[in-house]
């Protein structure tokens, strides 16, 4: 394994939020806004980086019988340091955010982390994948937040977009809007990823090397199943 296989993983193929499906709850209740989603993001990015690292050096060390329990109060101390510093430094994000911080402790994607790949990996890997996880998670709930904050209040990162006489879709920045857009995203990356495999069955069907020589000896690149 490469740290760079490990690092790009994260940013499209195990995208935490849109391809493994993990740590929904946050994603769907914090992101009203970019600001919102960054924040949240960089905090889950700080905690899943250093348990990563935490981890994977404890890692012959933890007995396997309490191996959750050690995992849960690595990320619950980590945690904890993340209240403080935004309750020093971006208090109002603080405020906004509210009971979703704490809660970082049993996100799924520390955890999982932790226990799938962290433990069993040196820990330049557990770095390259928990930066990769978590700058994709990041990504994704900033995106998420500003597609729910240009379309429901007609602003991103707070500054107006459009003129005066645009009427938000406030739908958009309640719970209903935060369905429909991760549904919205959810669809267009499966459509995307068709059509990627779509075009390497074609290079797969005009390269010889991988067809062979005739299509009649391979039948993985029929017509229905490049249709």
């Amino acid at each position: 394994m490469s740290f760079y296989k490990e690092f790009t993983k994260g940013l499209w193929n195990e995208l935490p939020p849109f391809r493994l499906l993990l740590g929904l709850c946050p994603v769907l209740a914090v992101t009203k806004s970019a600001q919102n989603g960054l924040g949240m993001g960089v905090a889950v990015l700080f905690v899943l980086l250093l348990s990563n690292i935490i981890v994977s050096l404890v890692r012959d060390i933890i007995p396997k019988k309490v191996r959750i329990a050690c995992f849960v109060t690595i990320s619950a101390t980590l945690v904890v340091a993340v209240e403080l510093l935004m309750q020093a430094y971006t208090y109002p994000l603080y405020q906004q955010l509210g009971i979703f911080v704490p809660l970082i402790v049993v996100n799924c994607i520390i955890l999982g982390r932790a226990e799938a790949f962290a433990a069993k990996n040196p820990v330049y890997l557990a770095v390259a994948d928990g930066l990769g996880m978590g700058i994709g998670f990041t990504l994704s709930l900033t995106f998420l937040g500003s597609l729910r904050e240009i379309i429901g209040a007609g602003t991103f990162f707070g500054v107006p977009v459009f003129g005066e006489y645009y009427q938000p879709f406030t739908m958009m920045i309640e719970a209903p809007g935060a369905f429909i857009c991760l549904g919205c995203i959810l669809g267009f990356m499966n459509y995307l990823n068709r059509i990627q495999s779509r075009r390497k069955g074609l290079a797969a069907h005009k390269n010889p090397t991988v067809c062979g020589s005739t299509c009649a000896q391979c039948g993985g690149c029929s017509k229905a199943n490049l249709s």
